[in-house]
């Protein structure tokens, strides 16, 4: 979902409105990401929320972080509203709609938490269009450990070969190809270049929108 589906660019915006170096922006979800994996290396995960909360509370009280226009805590939770008011991105409406207009299964699969993915979905207008709206949280170990994949897979009784897994993060096709799954790289800025230690993702794509064409008249 993160990054995927939804624009952070509220993120951003409320981060340089509290005063936030732009670079804060720049870490911010890697480093959530990577204490959150660290979480569920040692078979101990915390929820998203509160992994983001953390890793916040640490990047806006060093003083390379900026300047705050208001107390730590409450600049903590201002920006952390910002997950409320994100916006998918323009490719993802479309392509989720043609994907059902065409009778394939949508799911989506979020380390972070449930209720806002499903409120995401709900204020965007698409809802319909996704079939099951699963997190990690059911799980309790975040993506891409295989029990997140493994989930999803049980939830659409589906073999992990019938199943096209979407992702802008290399990491994130690189679990999903571990389990069996096809993958596909959504390339939104054009670049083309993909890490070599990660598994080739099967298809490539500009947005969900240039992937449904390619999946559904391919």
């Amino acid at each position: 979902m993160n990054e995927t589906l939804s624009d952070l660019g509220a993120l951003e915006a409320r981060l340089a409105g509290v005063g936030a170096d732009p670079r804060v922006a720049a870490r911010f979800l890697p480093a959530v990401l990577r204490d959150g994996f660290a979480r569920t290396l040692r078979e101990d995960p915390l929820p998203f929320a509160d992994v983001a909360a953390d890793v916040l509370r640490v990047e806006l009280a060093d003083p390379r972080g900026g300047r705050l226009d208001r107390p730590l805590e409450e600049a903590v939770t201002h920006v952390l509203g910002a997950f409320e008011e994100v916006v998918l991105h323009p490719d993802v409406p479309a392509g989720l709609r043609r994907f059902r207009e065409q009778g394939v299964v949508t799911v989506a699969l979020t380390n972070g938490g449930l209720s806002t993915c499903e409120a995401l979905l709900e204020r965007s207008g698409v809802r319909e269009d996704v079939v099951h709206v699963l997190s990690v949280e059911t799980v309790g170990l975040w993506k891409p450990h295989a029990a997140a994949y493994g989930h999803a897979l049980d939830v659409c009784a589906a073999p992990a070969g019938d199943v096209l897994f979407v992702a802008v993060h290399p990491w994130d096709l690189d679990g999903a190809a571990a389990t069996g799954m096809r993958t596909a790289f959504l390339d939104r800025a054009g670049t083309g270049v993909y890490p070599r230690h990660a598994s080739a993702p099967t298809l490539t794509a500009r947005g969900l929108d240039d992937l449904a064409d390619r999946v559904l008249e391919g």
